[in-house]
């Protein structure tokens, strides 16, 4: 049974940090891609960053260079470390895990196959 379980959300003022894990089980978690999705109320899920089943990262431009995206595969875990905290980062964060996703998919909730039940990340002002 496929399970994907976030954890690390919070409440934090503006500026801060904060880092997500999203624990994985039940498939081949090193040939998967995996991603952050977030949802603010009245919003649309949006991708927030992607890691590729090679290693190579990519980020929505709202968040370069603030949020990095890694993940431990011997640990079937994916982390996101949220720098320089904005209140417009303020959602449900969602882990996701895809076996194929092409990189002009990775923002399409469409391409995942998995996903967790989400984290709150709150920021304030």
């Amino acid at each position: 049974q496929v399970q994907l379980v976030e954890s690390g959300g919070g409440s934090v003022q503006s500026g801060g940090s904060l880092r997500l894990s999203c624990a994985a089980s039940g498939f081949t978690y090193s040939s998967y891609s995996m991603a952050w999705f977030r949802q603010a109320p009245g919003k649309e899920r949006e991708g927030v960053a992607f890691i590729h089943s090679s290693g190579s990262t990519s980020y929505a431009d709202s968040v370069k260079g603030r949020f990095t995206i890694s993940q431990d595969n011997a640990k079937y875990t994916q982390y996101l470390q949220m720098n320089s905290l904005k209140p417009e980062d303020t959602a449900m964060y969602y882990c996701a895990a895809a076996p194929t996703c092409r990189w002009s998919s990775w923002r399409q909730i469409s391409s995942y196959n998995y996903w967790g039940r989400g984290t709150q990340v709150t920021v304030s002002s």
